[in-house]
Formats: C-alpha cells, sequence, structure tokens
C-alpha cells in the first residue's frame, strides 16, 4: 500500500482527486481524513450583543446625570 497526501476543500460532500493522482490509483483505495482543527473563539455574552444589538421601540439611553442620580 502506498500513501499519497494532498490538500482538499470539500464540495458538497466530494473530495476531488488531484489529476497528477489519478492515472495511478486502483478502483479500490483506504480514505483516512485528517481534519484541520480551527480555533474555536467563543465570544462572551457582551461581544454577542454587540454584534448583534437588540433593538427596542422606544428605547432612549440614560443621560449622564440619570446615570449618577440619587
Amino acid at each position: 500500500m502506498r500513501a499519497i497526501e494532498f490538500q482538499a476543500v470539500i464540495k458538497n460532500g466530494v473530495i476531488e482527486i488531484p489529476r497528477q493522482y489519478l492515472r495511478n490509483l486502483s478502483n479500490r483505495v483506504r480514505v483516512i481524513l485528517l481534519v484541520e482543527q480551527t480555533p474555536k473563539t467563543t465570544a462572551n455574552f457582551i461581544d454577542q450583543l454587540l454584534a448583534h444589538p437588540v433593538r427596542v421601540q422606544g428605547f432612549r439611553p440614560l443621560t449622564r446625570e440619570e446615570i449618577y442620580a440619587r
């Protein structure tokens, strides 16, 4: 058994084998997928709200005086 390595993009569930390898392949192959991990960035709740603000009809931000009034 021989190993051939190449990178590919999956399109509609299909992995295209580069032309230079096609002529050397038989009808039966063993496929092992090594998936590249993309770093997961977990946004916190504030980041989510900044990216997708909640719209409330009639909302008016507090003034500085209203914030610090007792």
